[in-house]
C-alpha cells in the first residue's frame, strides 16, 4: 500500500475530491474548547490535518501516514499552510498508534477508512478522552468501482456501506454514540463517487 501511495503522490492534490471530503469533515466538529490534540490518520497529504489548524485552531495536530511520498508532500506545503508548526508528520501505520489511552481530543480520517479497516475504529476509541470526537468517511457501495489493483488494497474485513444507517453502525460498532451522517455530493463535471461523512463521540460516564 505504501509504494501505491508512494507512486500517486505528486498528482494526489489535483483530485478535489479529497480536499472536499477533509473539509467538510472538520466543519462538522463541534470542539469547545479548540482540542488540545488531534490525530490525523491515513493524511496523505495533510488536507484534514491542516484543516484542523486552521478550522479548529488545534493546539496541536499528529498526522500518520505510512506513505513517506505523502508525508513528503504534506511537509513541502507546511511552510505556507502550517506556518505555526503545530503538525507533527508521523511515518507509522494507522495500527496501532502510538498514543496513550485518552491522549486524544479529535481522530480524523478522510478517505481512507476503506483502506485502514474496522480495527482502526477501536484503535480511534482508545486514543481518544471521554467526550473525545471521531470524524470519518467512507465511500456509498452503489458508487464503489475500485480498479483491480485497487481493490487489492481495500481491507477485506470493511463492508462498504450501502446507506447511512450501516454507515453510522462502523462507529456504533466500535463503541461511539450520537453518530450522525451526511452524504457527499459530487461536483459539477465530476464522475459520481458519494461517500458518507460520519461524526460521532466517545461516551461520557454518567451521560446519555
Amino acid at each position: 500500500m505504501a509504494a501505491a501511495f508512494d507512486a500517486s503522490a505528486p498528482t494526489y492534490d489535483d483530485d478535489l475530491h479529497h480536499v472536499t471530503i477533509a473539509d467538510q469533515l472538520v466543519r462538522g466538529l463541534q470542539p469547545d474548547p479548540p482540542p488540545a490534540l488531534v490525530v490525523d490518520v491515513a493524511t496523505g497529504t495533510g488536507f484534514a490535518a491542516f484543516a484542523a489548524v486552521a478550522l479548529l485552531d488545534a493546539r496541536r495536530v499528529v498526522g500518520v501516514d505510512v506513505s513517506r511520498g505523502m508525508l513528503e508532500r504534506a511537509r513541502a506545503k507546511a511552510g505556507r499552510d502550517d506556518p505555526d508548526g503545530r503538525i507533527e508528520w508521523r511515518h507509522a501505520p494507522a495500527v496501532p498508534l502510538d498514543l496513550g489511552d485518552g491522549a486524544a481530543d479529535v481522530v480524523l480520517c478522510a478517505s481512507a477508512l476503506h483502506l485502514v479497516g474496522r480495527d482502526a475504529v477501536r484503535e480511534w476509541r482508545r486514543v481518544l478522552r471521554p467526550g473525545g470526537q471521531v470524524a470519518f468517511s467512507v465511500p456509498m457501495a452503489a458508487d464503489f468501482h475500485p480498479s483491480p489493483e485497487f481493490r487489492r488494497l481495500v481491507e477485506s474485513h470493511l463492508t462498504i456501506p450501502a446507506d447511512d444507517r450501516a454507515a453510522a453502525g462502523i462507529a456504533a460498532e466500535a463503541g461511539f454514540v450520537a453518530a450522525r451522517t451526511q452524504m457527499t455530493a459530487p461536483a459539477a463535471g465530476e464522475r459520481t463517487r458519494r461517500s458518507f461523512l460520519v461524526w460521532a463521540q466517545v461516551p461520557v460516564a454518567g451521560r446519555r
